[in-house]
């Protein structure tokens, strides 16, 4: 009995063996490297939820992400090589790019409409736009980002008489806000929330003010063509478990729970945040709406000195099939 129990177990040990040598060592996960734009945001969070829950594992990838202040230095980081993805580029900035010959290409829409908001302290004389003077500062991020483009729309659109200033992500430009080195600042849900339910702060205008930007996909995740060339494969994968991450964080409460605790907010915020800044249209991937204006929009702002053409969109614009 114990011969035949030894023979049975190196019969299954040399079976075992066989099959391991057949199915070799688990193939090396693809690695990219990714900069993001402010961290933290709603329609960058599929990047760390997706990381934190193995959706990009699970599609064989290995996932290196940074955050950035905004578009200026995201997409920089993916004209250089240094990164393969940048998320959350302000679409009027990545046209611009392109038109100048920059070695990049529109893979997935970030954001449609726009979600960001301007805010003044609460002791502020001003009201709303039509008090704003040229004696007063208006903050957006980087040139280039979708903040820009919406503060250009404001004094384009609105009439708006602020002199524009570069001030960097939501965080760094509450501070300046609240210690009087800018007059009117800007954040983006759920950074800020505190602060109005306070009462320390007043919302002055929001993204969606500016007639030209609604509907539009303020902001694009982009792809260094190179790396788009050479590892397709991994690029369509990286897709497909963004999109698995953005249908899971509207359809399972973990998500709210997820990104609280990852954002540092509570649920209560995170849910007041996503049901009424973003619904799942604002961060659909598939689509990139309202080229048409868009390019007129980068004209007029001068971000291009005339629009692309078709071909010149279709090689720009490169986004996976579901």
């Amino acid at each position: 009995m114990g011969s035949v129990s030894a023979r049975a177990l190196r019969l299954v040990a040399s079976a075992a063996a066989s099959i391991m040598i057949a199915i070799g060592p688990a193939p090396a996960a693809d690695r990219l490297k990714l900069a993001v734009g402010q961290c933290g945001n709603w329609d960058s969070s599929p990047v760390e939820l997706g990381i934190r829950t193995g959706a990009y594992a699970k599609h064989g990838l290995e996932i290196e992400a940074l955050c950035t202040q905004g578009t200026g230095e995201t997409q920089q980081a993916v004209i250089a090589g240094s990164a393969d993805i940048g998320i959350g580029i302000g679409t009027l900035g990545a046209l611009g790019a392109f038109g100048k010959g920059a070695p990049i290409r529109i893979v997935s829409g970030s954001a449609t409409g726009n979600a960001d908001f301007w805010i003044v302290k609460a002791d502020s004389p001003l009201k709303g736009i039509a008090d704003a003077t040229a004696a007063h500062s208006v903050a957006y991020s980087t040139n280039g980002s979708s903040t820009h483009s919406v503060v250009l729309g404001y004094v384009r659109e609105l009439g708006l008489k602020a002199k524009p200033t570069a001030t960097g992500g939501p965080a760094a430009t509450i501070t300046l806000l609240m210690s009087g080195q800018v007059d009117i600042g800007w954040s983006s849900p759920p950074l800020g929330f505190d602060l109005l339910d306070e009462g320390k702060i007043r919302i002055f205008a929001r993204a969606n003010d500016v007639p030209s930007l609604r509907g539009q996909t303020v902001r694009v995740n982009i792809a260094n063509a190179e790396s788009l060339k050479a590892q397709r494969a991994a690029h369509v994968r990286f897709m497909q478990a963004f999109r698995e991450t953005i249908d899971w964080m509207y359809s399972d409460p973990q998500a709210l729970d997820m990104y609280a605790a990852y954002r540092k907010t509570s649920v209560a915020n995170a849910k007041r945040m996503r049901d009424e800044f973003f619904p799942k249209s604002a961060i659909d991937p598939d689509t990139v709406k309202g080229m048409d204006q868009l390019l007129v929009e980068a004209v007029n702002f001068k971000y291009l000195p005339k629009p692309l053409t078709p071909n010149e969109l279709a090689e720009l614009v490169q986004v996976p099939l579901r």
